[in-house]
């Protein structure tokens, strides 16, 4: 059997089980008892047989495969995100065909329309550039992270909870003015709420604050000259004063400190920065930042999960049609580093 490709005859062979039950045991193995399951599964490993995995694909429509739309890798917490997605293969089995958006609607149809011509069983959309109402209407189980999920599944931070950790946070560290810079974000993203978090815990602790809310580009090179601009504005319009900065991500916050360190030759105490995400960026920077933990490797874990609940449910002879969609939020963790004290 070394020299050549074993096949479901030479199985059916070896065990003197009929050429169905062979099949059955790939296809519908609970159909079959535990002893001739462990008979066949013996064989494989003595036949030193190997899935021909596209066959298998062809003949009952499962690929085992999971598409995921990310919008970019420069944000840290994207690529993290990835990391722990694909780690998950460990539990699930799952694997991955991974497409990293452009912002351009028809590009990423084109995507979406590769994904499905791969027979993915499932689909988890960080991206946000397909509404949630189009994604629905490819009728394959979703998994939505961190963007608009009206007509969608998802898996979210409590935004809200970790801006509040952030406000109080620098609130206790006597900051003369409390900063939140971030993008325009739209109402219906999850990410809103830190806007909203922020604004509503400066207001309810009468603590005096500016909201900094402008695009910030879609490339680290964009961003990394953005923020400048902002860093130079709030220099020149608070000096002398200590001022509390919560940026909207790791990777903006990072920029920032690097910003100042070249400004400053250090790091001067007039300035406190807390993150959003505990991406590794943020314990590994120059100067260890203080963020709010979005939990990604939970998040990750969760999303899986439900999306394999919803996979499985397909699977049924008779499936339930799901009534009634699942918005999960998972609480943040504060990490307080060097950029507060």
């Amino acid at each position: 059997m070394e020299n050549k490709k074993v096949t479901f005859n030479d199985i059916a062979k070896y065990t003197n089980f009929s050429k169905t039950t062979i099949s059955r045991y790939f296809n519908d193995p609970d159909s079959l008892t535990l002893k001739n399951q462990e008979i066949i599964a013996q064989a494989l490993k003595d036949l030193n047989y190997q899935e021909n995995k596209l066959a298998k694909v062809l003949a009952n429509g499962k690929s085992e495969f999971v598409g995921i739309l990310l919008p970019n890798l420069f944000l840290n917490y994207y690529s993290e995100m990835l990391n722990q997605l694909l780690a998950t293969y460990e539990t699930f089995g799952y694997k991955f065909l991974v497409f990293v958006g452009t912002g351009a609607e028809e590009t990423e149809r084109k995507y979406l329309q590769e994904l499905l011509a791969y027979k993915i069983e499932g689909l988890i959309v960080l991206s946000h550039t397909i509404s949630s109402k189009e994604l629905a209407s490819y009728n394959v189980p979703i998994v939505a992270i961190e963007r608009e999920d009206e007509y969608i599944n998802s898996i979210n931070t409590d935004n809200y909870l970790g801006a509040e950790q952030a406000a109080n946070l620098l609130i206790k560290n006597d900051c003369d003015i409390l900063i939140h810079v971030n993008s325009e974000v739209p109402e219906n993203i999850p990410s809103y709420d830190r806007i909203r978090g922020f604004r509503d815990t400066c207001e309810k602790q009468n603590a005096n604050y500016e909201m900094i809310l402008t695009d910030l580009g879609n490339t680290y090179n964009d961003t990394k000259e953005r923020i400048k601009e902002v860093f130079y504005s709030i220099k020149d319009k608070y000096p002398g004063i200590r001022k509390g900065i919560f940026m909207a991500n790791d990777t903006h916050a990072n920029i920032l400190i690097n910003l100042i360190m070249r400004e400053y030759g250090g790091f001067p105490d007039e300035y406190r920065i807390v993150g959003f995400d505990d991406s590794p960026i943020a314990s590994e920077a120059i100067i260890p930042i203080s963020t709010v933990g979005q939990q990604i490797d939970k998040i990750a874990y969760e999303a899986m999960a439900l999306l394999v609940s919803l996979m499985d449910e397909r699977k049924k002879r008779k499936p339930k049609p799901q009534t009634e969609l699942i918005h999960e939020k998972i609480a943040p963790v504060l990490m307080q580093r060097d950029t507060t004290r």
